[in-house]
């Protein structure tokens, strides 16, 4: 029994739930709504989640399928998951559907009865389960975050991103590595404000660098779903002020970002 990875699959099922019922009953339209990832509507976004939860399920299970699956990735890294979302995508709405519905679900249980101790390969190191089901409700949120954006709906706010938040935190070494820089040798402190009014923290008290702000920005930032200059956090010291630049959550190499606001 594995208590801290059934918090995290318990969100991401209710995190996955919120975005279904948001898409659910559209009509085809709104699923061929363009959304802010350049050639992608949201039908591209949910054909992208339901893949890689199939991709996920494939790392735990299937060694023969996964082979396959990184094959096609290292032999087309720049467009292997854009193929994957946009030649799924033109099935009909209710047909993507019920894919990720039966993706997710296949994932969830997969990932609860997971050996302790034991990882599944993924796109860069092995990974547990737990950090599996972190990264699936990481990619799960913040690609909703695109639809709700698409379609104009303002997105619930809850306690749910913390587990995004610890991702972004634990990530920070691999964001300088991507860059060509050493990791700094001091850890930060890291104190988000989350929506519940909580206040979220990682490292030492006595860090001399620091990240503060709210989780919400945080997240949308470590997913390169804002500028950093729309958010409200605060970096003090010169590597933490860095990291802020560079900082990402996801596996794979830095896309461009959004641009500011006012740009």
């Amino acid at each position: 029994m594995n208590d801290v990875r059934d918090r995290v699959l318990d969100d991401l099922v209710a995190e996955s739930a919120a975005l279904d019922a948001l898409v659910a009953d559209r009509p085809e339209k709104d699923w061929r709504t363009p959304t802010s990832a350049p050639g992608w509507d949201v039908a591209t976004q949910i054909t992208h989640l339901a893949w890689a939860d199939e991709a996920a399920h494939a790392a735990a299970t299937d060694k023969e399928r996964w082979d396959a699956l990184s094959l096609e990735a290292l032999a087309d890294p720049d467009h292997a998951v854009d193929r994957a979302a946009l030649t799924g995508s033109i099935a009909a709405p209710s047909v993507l559907l019920e894919r990720w519905r039966t993706a997710r679900t296949r994932l969830a249980e997969t990932l609860r009865t997971f050996p302790d101790g034991e990882r599944m390969p993924w796109y860069g190191p092995p990974i547990s389960a737990t950090s599996m089901a972190t990264a699936r409700l990481m990619e799960t949120w913040a690609h909703g975050l695109d639809i709700h954006q698409a379609l104009g709906v303002e997105p619930e706010l809850t306690d749910r991103i913390r587990h995004v938040a610890h991702l972004g935190v634990r990530t920070r070494d691999f964001a300088f590595s991507l860059h060509g820089t050493s990791p700094p040798a001091e850890e930060f402190r890291v104190d988000l404000t989350g929506p519940s009014g909580d206040v979220w923290s990682w490292g030492p008290n006595a860090a001399a660098q620091t990240v503060t702000g709210t989780a919400y920005d945080f997240c949308r930032l470590v997913t390169q779903r804002i500028h950093r200059a729309d958010t409200t956090l605060v970096a003090t010291g010169r590597e933490a002020d860095a990291w802020l630049d560079i900082t990402q959550a996801f596996a794979g190499l830095p896309g461009a970002g959004r641009g500011p606001s006012d740009a």
